[in-house]
């Protein structure tokens, strides 16, 4: 029987509701749609916080509930999700195991030792570097690490990459979405489009299912959440959002198929995962320098490019109220100096 979100248990990492802001400058520099933010990277006092953190509310609970004792996860080099597992294990008295593996192919001599990698050490991570290629699903290396935990004598909480492969991966993001409505009526205002990266899908995935459950709570004006692909596999992304989203949705109790909701637009992805183009690099300076907001060449710098063309093309049209959700992933500038 599916049970309603809030039965599910947290373990508070967040300040609270992440802030939301008007974007002026950039809205009177690009001369269309209204734009706003959402700030994930400003959400939490735990490593820089991001979206994973909100994610891994529900992750910890659970495994605190199980009384395992080591986090498992995996990600790129310079992932931000296995920096926020690493500091968020920390916090909650737990070891921490991390499998990092050679995502990007990226030549600078500290790609490895700098940024999210670095603070996964300081915060006290077992950190494993493994040569493997980019993929967003079940990796061997990370099974293997699992296994090892467990042979030690150790109870590990497995948690793929981007907590997405996960069965509550898409809590926080469904509870992210009765978040925002909330910051909406007290603001006076409402977001008719959402922008959102996506890679390993549970961020979107859970806005979609979070959106729907609402709907079926009472008639609402339509919204658009709009993903905006950053792993250069459009097709395996978007059957990965689709899954995690049914899932999700079947989690809290929605009833209708949340399939049509999802949306993945792969036009700005810059051919590569963890590789900028001129574009996203054109991107993250005009937000730097008419907002002051920082932004990664990996993944924000990416929706962020997004965000600018269609605004400024008008495929978003004028009249629309757009929020930019900001993941998080600066540390990793650090790793991509080369670049500015």
């Amino acid at each position: 029987m599916p049970a309603p979100l809030d039965t599910y248990e947290r373990y508070p990492l967040l300040f609270g509701p992440s802030p939301v802001h008007p974007l002026d400058r950039l809205t009177h520099h690009l001369g269309g749609a209204t734009l706003w933010a959402k700030r994930e990277d400003c959400n939490s006092g735990i490593a820089y916080g991001g979206n994973k953190t909100r994610k891994l509310e529900y992750l910890v609970a659970d495994a605190l509930a199980q009384g395992c004792d080591t986090l498992v996860s995996i990600g790129g080099v310079q992932s931000n999700h296995t920096r926020q597992v690493a500091a968020v294990a920390a916090r909650a008295g737990l070891k921490c195991v991390l499998v990092q593996e050679s995502w990007v192919d990226w030549p600078d001599a500290v790609y490895d030792k700098v940024g999210n990698i670095l603070i996964s050490r300081l915060a006290g991570a077992d950190v494993r570097l493994v040569r493997a290629g980019f993929g967003i699903g079940v990796k061997e290396s990370w099974e293997r690490a699992v296994r090892e935990v467990e042979e030690a004598g150790g109870k590990p909480y497995a948690i793929p990459a981007g907590c997405s492969e996960h069965r509550l991966g898409g809590l926080g993001f469904a509870q992210w979405s009765y978040e925002l409505v909330e910051q909406e009526q007290e603001l006076g205002v409402f977001f008719d489009t959402v922008v959102v990266c996506s890679v390993t899908g549970s961020t979107q995935a859970g806005m979609v299912a979070g959106f729907a459950a609402l709907a079926e709570e009472g008639p609402g004006r339509p919204r658009r959440v709009l993903g905006i692909d950053a792993s250069a596999e459009p097709d395996r992304t978007r059957e990965q959002i689709t899954r995690i989203a049914r899932g999700t949705a079947g989690l809290i109790g929605v009833q209708q198929d949340v399939a049509p909701d999802v949306e993945l637009d792969e036009r700005y992805h810059a051919g590569t995962y963890g590789l900028p183009d001129d574009g996203t690099l054109a991107a993250m300076r005009l937000a730097a320098r008419t907002e002051g907001m920082v932004t990664d060449p990996v993944y924000e710098g990416k929706s962020m490019a997004a965000l600018i063309d269609l605004v400024a093309r008008g495929e978003i049209p004028r009249d629309a109220t757009v929020l930019y959700v900001h993941l998080g992933g600066q540390p990793a500038l650090n790793a991509y100096s080369a670049l500015f």
